[in-house]
């Protein structure tokens, strides 16, 4: 059985780095939902849900942050391409005894995907938890960024 064997997409026949050329592509609505764990101490969990950190609102500022970096991940992925972000969606939840679940989801109309936004939202939301609550825990663990979904139609 003869498999298609797959290139790099950002390398060029010279081994060069290049960004893709999208041009030729079709703008189409397309989405992306990422997710990630963070996993820390049960008293910490406990202590967030509580809104009793001394920085704020947790939950608030992951989300602020999550959407900010989606909006701005060109800037931080060298071969980005910079998009017209039209939604972004970031939810924290919970899993007791001690983590807590992000998802982002990004939309656009363009013609290049969306899932390096959703996994940049993803990973500035986690970095944000630990930033807010590292003064009381010392042992949170950033465990997963996954994308979940990507897709894309005519819509």
């Amino acid at each position: 059985m003869k498999t298609k064997s797959k290139t790099l997409s950002h390398v060029d026949s010279r081994g060069k780095l290049k960004m893709v050329d999208v041009t030729a592509k079709d703008v189409v609505f397309r989405q992306a939902v990422a997710g990630g764990r963070v996993r820390m101490n049960p008293a910490t969990l406990k202590l967030v849900l509580a809104g009793g950190l001394a920085k704020g609102d947790l939950f608030a500022t992951a989300r602020l942050a999550g959407i900010q970096a989606a909006k701005r991940t060109a800037e931080i992925i060298p071969l980005c391409h910079p998009l017209e972000i039209t939604h972004v969606e970031v939810e924290l939840q919970a899993e007791p005894p001690e983590v807590l679940e992000i998802v982002a989801r990004v939309r656009t109309r363009g013609r290049t995907g969306v899932e390096m936004e959703a996994l940049t939202a993803v990973a500035a939301a986690a970095l944000t938890v630990y930033d807010m609550a590292k003064a009381v825990d010392k042992g949170i663990v950033i465990e997963a960024i996954y994308l979940i979904e990507k897709r894309k139609s005519r819509k």
